[in-house]
C-alpha cells in the first residue's frame, strides 16, 4: 500500500468515525463529572467561555437533528486538524537552505 493511499484511507475512516459512529456515543456524562454528581459540587460549575461557541458540547449550532448535528461537528473537527496539523507540518519540516551556491556545497562537502 503505498503512503497516499495509506492517509487517503485513514481521512476516509476518520471522517466516517467522526460523521456516523460518533452519534452512538455515550450520552452519560464522563468521570469528571460522574464524580462531581456524586460529591456534591456538579451545580457549582459555571459554563466556559466558549459555550456559546458554533459547536460547543459537540453540537453544531443551527442544527436541530441531534445526529446531524453532532456529525457535522465532528468531521468540521477532524477537517480543522488535519489543516492545523498539516500546517505545522509543512512548516517544522527540514529543509534545504536555498541561499546556498554550488561552490559553498562543494566546499562543504570537502570539508566533511
Amino acid at each position: 500500500m503505498t503512503t497516499r493511499r495509506f492517509f487517503a484511507v485513514a481521512l476516509l475512516v476518520s471522517l466516517l468515525v467522526a460523521g456516523v459512529a460518533s452519534y452512538y456515543a455515550s450520552s452519560h456524562p464522563d468521570g469528571l463529572e460522574y464524580v462531581a454528581g456524586k460529591t456534591g459540587f456538579g451545580d457549582s460549575a459555571e459554563d466556559s467561555v466558549t459555550a456559546d461557541s458554533p459547536l460547543a458540547d459537540y453540537q453544531t449550532s443551527g442544527i436541530d437533528d441531534a445526529r446531524l448535528s453532532g456529525g457535522v461537528a465532528g468531521v468540521v473537527g477532524v477537517v480543522v486538524m488535519l489543516s492545523l496539523s498539516t500546517g505545522l507540518f509543512w512548516a517544522l519540516r527540514r529543509r534545504e537552505p536555498h541561499d546556498v551556491d554550488d561552490a559553498d556545497r562543494e566546499r562543504h562537502d570537502a570539508e566533511v
